[in-house]
């Protein structure tokens, strides 16, 4: 595998470790507010749309849209090359929403504590083997024989799956709701939908890319009017007949392109530069501090509200990167365009109440997505620096396998857990901040590990 694709592979891993991190810390008085959602504070956790701010958690979710946009270019570049008829490329997207949108589904359902408000032994057993139902339906054999046997098998586990769906009590006897997913993966799945075809539509037109985003702000802004515009009744629309289709798809969902198509141009650029090996030159240093350090002065100090502070070191340390990356033309580019997607965004800090990820602005749209093109950098010169490459590497097996790394937590390790009476010890944690942070560290490395073992044996699942 090239560095082009390793960097985005280690941006992606390190963003859904995180996701698993930030989600099994200790959770109440523990921690210190800034180990959480910005607008979800301790000890209570309730949502408070008036607190404005990020903090890293919410950086985690916009790093892995942005990764799976940069990919895209990567992913298709060969079909598009080759004059692929539009309707693959409709065929491919369409295929990977109802994928994901079904993962959305089964994934959300079949954890234990929503098939039982008491989950016992049975219920934790069915979590696993929901797991193990989930590789059967999205692992692709490439050297397995026989072949023709892995479609009757996936075939087998979609039927098991919509059989559990049916048949389990899930919600306190409620069944099955459509209206239950997990929402990551919804998101997720109108993305890879609206994303591939933007991008199938626009390839080696970026400025066309470009100006589709105008549109959906313009869409977002005119349905806040009063008046029924077409925009809104576009906006709006949900229905076809009398069927809600919310629980799938709302255009509300399309603000993340905010995200994604900014990471599609670093793809490209990525695409378009030769790969890098090891190189030590002693610059590579400066360029990584300060991109590392415009990462942590944005995120804290947009916490602590000093916002005209966090605009000074921010414009000094872009001055130094700019001119510390000027012989390097894709660092330059990354850099440039982080620069103008972190300033725009912070010009719009004042609008919308400042910045928020819930519901989100469209400063938490530039920002992060400059931020995450700041964090490209920090791994394209690791992978460039002996001492770093090790654990970029690692990150990118994270990275190759972000399906299995999502649910692994709830549908195997918690489970496991539970059934071998180890849950209690990681519970114990609870104790103080530092062992409340421990705790997270250990569930998310045997994430990680069980992720790192597929993607060793080339288990990948593919959506």
């Amino acid at each position: 595998m090239s560095t082009r694709a390793v960097s985005i592979d280690a941006l992606r891993g390190f963003a859904i470790l995180t996701m698993v991190l930030s989600g099994s810390i200790a959770f109440g008085g523990l921690l210190p507010a800034f180990m959480y959602h910005a607008q979800v504070p301790p000890p209570l956790h309730k949502f408070n749309p008036t607190i404005a701010g990020i903090t890293w958690v919410d950086l985690v979710f916009p790093f892995f849209l942005f990764s799976m946009g940069a990919a895209m270019p990567l992913a298709l570049k060969k079909k598009l090359d080759a004059g692929a008829h539009f309707t693959v490329w409709l065929r491919i997207a369409v295929k990977r929403f109802v994928l994901l949108a079904f993962f959305a589904l089964f994934t959300q359902h079949m954890k234990a504590w929503v098939i039982s408000s008491n989950p016992t032994t049975t219920d934790y057993l069915l979590s696993i083997l929901a797991f193990v139902l989930l590789f059967l339906q999205l692992y692709r054999p490439t050297e397995s024989k026989p072949l023709w046997l892995w479609p009757s098998i996936r075939y087998a586990a979609y039927a098991i799956a919509i059989v559990l769906l049916a048949v389990l009590p899930f919600h306190q006897n409620k069944g099955f709701d459509f209206f239950k997913s997990d929402i990551i993966l919804l998101v997720l799945a109108n993305m890879a939908l609206a994303g591939t075809i933007v991008y199938a539509l626009t390839y080696q037109k970026p400025l066309l890319r470009l100006g589709i985003l105008p549109f959906i702000m313009a869409f977002f802004l005119a349905a806040k009017e009063p008046n029924n515009s077409f925009t809104k009744v576009i906006f709006e629309w949900t229905t076809i007949g009398n069927y809600n289709i919310s629980w799938l798809y709302k255009f509300y969902f399309l603000k993340y392109l905010f995200i994604l198509i900014p990471g599609t141009f670093a793809g490209e650029w990525m695409l378009a530069t030769p790969t890098t090996n090891i190189d030590n030159n002693k610059h590579y240093n400066i360029i990584l501090v300060s991109a590392l350090s415009i990462i942590i002065s944005n995120v804290w100090l947009l916490f602590t509200r000093d916002l005209i502070l966090n605009l000074i070191i921010s414009t000094m340390l872009v001055f130094v990167l700019h001119y510390y990356t000027r012989t390097r033309t894709l660092l330059h580019r990354l850099i440039q365009a982080g620069t103008y997607l972190l300033l725009l965004g912070l010009c719009f800090e004042a609008y919308e109440g400042g910045i928020k990820k819930d519901s989100s602005t469209y400063s938490y749209y530039f920002v992060t997505s400059g931020l995450a093109f700041f964090a490209l950098v920090c791994f394209e010169v690791a992978l460039r620096q002996m001492w770093l490459r090790k654990a970029a590497n690692y990150l990118a097996l994270n990275g190759q396998n972000p399906m299995i790394a999502y649910v692994a937590g709830a549908l195997l390790v918690t489970p496991l857990l539970v059934i071998t009476n180890t849950k209690a010890y990681l519970d114990a944690l609870q104790m103080n901040a530092w062992a409340g942070f421990l705790k997270g560290i250990i569930f998310t490395t045997l994430v990680s590990l069980i992720t790192v073992y597929c993607t060793q044996r080339k288990w990948f699942w593919r959506t």
